[in-house]
């Protein structure tokens, strides 16, 4: 493993100690991990699903809007490695589309995703001992396996994920780690409706918006989830984001 990717390990897990404070934000959390398993695990994109009250995955996080859209696609069509994955418990990795498509009748989801520019995907349970609470899905948009290695890591990263989501559960009921699932499913669909208000407000991109609204709550000090419901109510103006700088 080269420095540079022990760093970014490192801070991986810097990132879940703080999830063993009272009030954490599991959300921003979440969207944080999916963006480095991006990074850590040389994937073109990566998307978290969780379980709700009904056993029904929901998307949660994604690295990138085209990777939100393929997860809701999959989910929708009840096709993918993510559904495969959380119903059995194990890993499905080292996934090329094309034969997808023809063996294991994801017909759909295999043709969305080479749509979206994907050649590869794989799916990671998120777990904690024999309990499957959701999946990681990863995506190449080459052909391009995950070495042993690369799944040994992929799967602690999914570990830490279960983790923080269930760590202020110890001895609390079931039915209270279902609800801590909930509220993170809840809060993802107040940052969607926010992202597409401030993408229409500031004539952004769905990617973009997003990263306005979280580059202003890191730099004010706010929970993304709580700063999210306060633009829906219109109680909070993002600014308009500077351009890129053209020589950089």
């Amino acid at each position: 493993m080269t420095a540079a990717r022990e760093q970014r390990l490192t801070q991986v897990f810097v990132e879940a100690a703080d999830t063993l404070v009272d009030e954490f934000d599991v959300l921003d959390f979440l969207q944080r991990l999916s963006r480095r398993c991006v990074e850590l695990l040389d994937v073109s994109a990566a998307g978290i699903l969780l379980a709700d009250i009904h056993d029904d995955l929901q998307l949660v996080a994604a690295s990138d809007e085209h990777t939100r859209l393929l997860e809701l696609f999959a989910l929708q069509h009840d096709q993918g490695p993510c559904v495969v994955c959380y119903r059995t418990g194990a890993p499905a990795t080292n996934i090329d589309l094309d034969h997808a498509q023809t063996t294991l009748g994801w017909d759909r989801f295999a043709q969305q995703a080479r749509a979206s520019g994907f050649a590869t995907t794989h799916a990671i349970p998120l777990r904690l001992r024999s309990r499957v609470v959701g999946a990681l899905n990863l995506f190449h948009t080459k052909t391009q396996r995950l070495t042993g290695e690369d799944v040994i890591l992929a799967q602690a990263l999914a570990d830490v994920a279960t983790i923080s989501i269930l760590q202020q559960r110890t001895l609390q009921a079931s039915n209270t780690e279902r609800a801590q699932l909930q509220a993170a499913l809840n809060s993802r669909i107040i940052l969607e409706q926010a992202k597409g208000i401030l993408a229409e407000r500031l004539t952004l991109t769905p990617d973009e918006a997003f990263t306005a609204l979280r580059t202003y709550v890191r730099s004010h000090n706010l929970r993304l989830s709580d700063a999210a419901r306060q633009v829906i109510e219109g109680t909070l103006d993002i600014p308009q984001p500077p351009e890129p700088d053209a020589a950089a």
